[in-house]
């Protein structure tokens, strides 16, 4: 897709600092960087985002990904890892070509706070709603 950045990383048009290339899957450090290592991973085919992936897409792109983190994780020394992906603008997607970010962990005080609440659950809801979600999946 000719205005596309991750496009025209894979086509060679712009420069990355390049981890990882197979004949479906590149691998690139994030100009971001959010801490050490941030990397992302991406299908060379363009697609929107995960939700617009076809199942081959999908699974040249996710075989891959364990062996990429891993990489990283052993370049860096991080004591863990954060595998984030957003679709849509809504859930923080700024490049509108599916990519997946790995982001090295180093310590809880790196920068990086994912805070979960703690409740007690409703399981009747819960139960409801992944009845609801189970008739969606093809």
């Amino acid at each position: 897709m000719e205005n596309c950045i991750f496009c025209q990383i894979v086509s060679g048009t712009i420069p990355s600092s390049k981890v990882y290339e197979d004949d479906k899957v590149m691998a690139f450090l994030d100009i971001t960087q959010t801490t050490n290592g941030h990397t992302l991973v991406i299908p060379k085919k363009h697609v929107r985002n995960v939700l617009e992936m076809d199942q081959e897409t999908a699974q040249d792109l996710f075989v891959q990904l364990p062996k990429i983190a891993r990489a990283v994780q052993k370049a860096t020394g991080a004591a863990g890892m954060n595998i984030i992906n957003n679709n849509e603008e809504v859930a923080g997607q700024t490049v509108f070509h599916a990519h997946i970010h790995l982001v090295p962990r180093f310590d809880s005080n790196d920068g990086i706070s994912i805070n979960y609440t703690t409740h007690e659950p409703d399981f009747q809801a819960l139960g409801t709603l992944s009845e609801k979600i189970a008739k969606e999946v093809e």
